[in-house]
């Protein structure tokens, strides 16, 4: 058996967890102020003369309100110059004054009224004649804008969204720094609490758990366990499925600390591993490596994919998306979206830049028999690159030692 697999419990491990030691602080009301002046001069860069951002991560970023997007509109309506103002149903107006992390006058409309007409009109007093609408801004909330305001041209809004959220500040850092570590310790005590027979059930059940006893908003943000046959579908199959010695473990999962997400994969095997599972895992292993020394700013997020393939394809897989190989791009931008722009795929020429963050994981899929996936994170340096959460050592140290 490796090395930190297998021969504890799932009581015993969460019986030794406790809420993480040194929280990372919250995001400042002086830092959103700067992230609402840096989407202005955006603005002016568009043509934008106002921007609307609706309920999801994207409010969360410029104003602290973490909701989700619903039926009811509740946005940000930002000028070109001066502050935003908050649209809000009546109802919900404590909770969003508990919620708001700006200072905002707020807009509220009754359940019989129509929501757009109040943007609408905030518009109109601002002279708003060119609105940036945020890309994750649901079409029935679009379709409702360009009714009610007929004479405002509708622009996208990803340059000004995009061009804010993809360069994380050291406080952002610092907050994907703990929210990854706290996901790394659980993978880590998943490992040892593995043994012959159990479920993904309980393995998924005991990784949420452990995410909670941490201090994680809400448990675990997803999670996904395979074993043996379904790790070579890179987001599982359905139904639970039991371990035996020789499986291949493959354990996606990750956290939110304030917003911001973890996402980490180990792969390893439970048991001896043969062959070829040691000779695809090597592979992998030199594929991320290659995908990381690559990094460098001023360099295309598409070159890094095209690294990663590089090494896949020298090693007889491939090539492109072909299996067995990767069948997906190496990695995507995280922050307080678990997939968001920048990609590093083919056809994203996005030059690197300091402050960006990425997921690292170009798969190797083998149909009908395994996968390996390793998935750190890593963000841009002034000089190259420096991950997040240390890789997987070896198939045999799943993780390295501690003290």
């Amino acid at each position: 058996m490796s090395s930190g697999i297998g021969g504890s419990t799932a009581e015993t491990e969460l019986a030794a967890l406790k809420p993480w030691p040194d929280p990372a602080p919250a995001i400042t009301a002086a830092e959103r102020g700067d992230r609402l002046r840096h989407a202005q001069a955006l603005m002016a860069e568009l043509g934008a003369e106002a921007l609307i951002i609706g309920a999801g991560a994207s409010l969360r970023y410029f104003t602290g309100v973490g909701w989700n997007a619903t039926e009811r509109l509740v946005a940000m309506v930002l000028p070109r110059e001066g502050g935003p103002t908050m649209i809000c149903p009546r109802f919900e107006l404590g909770s969003l004054e508990a919620s708001l992390g700006v200072d905002a006058p707020i807009a509220l409309w009754e359940e019989h009224e129509n929501p757009y007409a109040l943007v609408a009109g905030v518009l109109e007093a601002a002279g708003a004649k060119t609105l940036a609408v945020d890309p994750a801004l649901p079409f029935f909330a679009f379709h409702g804008l360009r009714k009610a305001a007929p004479g405002v041209a509708p622009l996208d809004g990803a340059p000004i969204v995009d061009g804010c959220r993809m360069i994380k500040s050291p406080a952002e850092l610092a907050l994907m720094s703990q929210a990854k570590a706290m996901t790394l310790e659980v993978h880590r005590r998943a490992a040892r609490m593995l043994a012959a027979g159990i479920t993904t059930t309980a393995v998924r059940r005991f990784i949420d758990q452990a995410h909670r006893a941490l201090g994680a908003d809400d448990g675990s943000s997803f999670c996904a366990v395979q074993f043996g046959l379904a790790s070579a579908y890179p987001h599982g199959l359905p139904g639970e499925q039991k371990l035996a010695r020789g499986d291949i473990v493959l354990i996606d999962t990750g956290c939110r600390v304030q917003g911001y997400n973890s996402d980490i994969t180990r792969t390893y095997v439970f048991g001896e591993p043969s062959a070829e599972q040691r000779r695809v895992w090597d592979v992998e292993k030199r594929a991320q490596a290659a995908a990381f020394a690559a990094v460098k700013p001023g360099v295309p997020c598409e070159e890094i994919d095209a690294v990663a393939r590089r090494v896949l394809e020298s090693a007889g897989f491939g090539p492109d998306y072909a299996l067995p190989g990767l069948p997906h791009r190496t990695g995507h931008g995280i922050g307080l979206s678990i997939h968001e722009a920048p990609y590093l795929v083919r056809g994203d020429k996005t030059p690197l830049q300091p402050g960006m963050c990425f997921s690292n994981e170009p798969m190797i899929v083998l149909p009908d028999a395994f996968g390996v996936r390793l998935e750190d994170h890593f963000y841009v340096t002034e000089t190259g690159a420096a991950w997040f959460t240390e890789p997987q050592p070896s198939l045999d140290e799943p993780f390295r030692a501690k003290n």
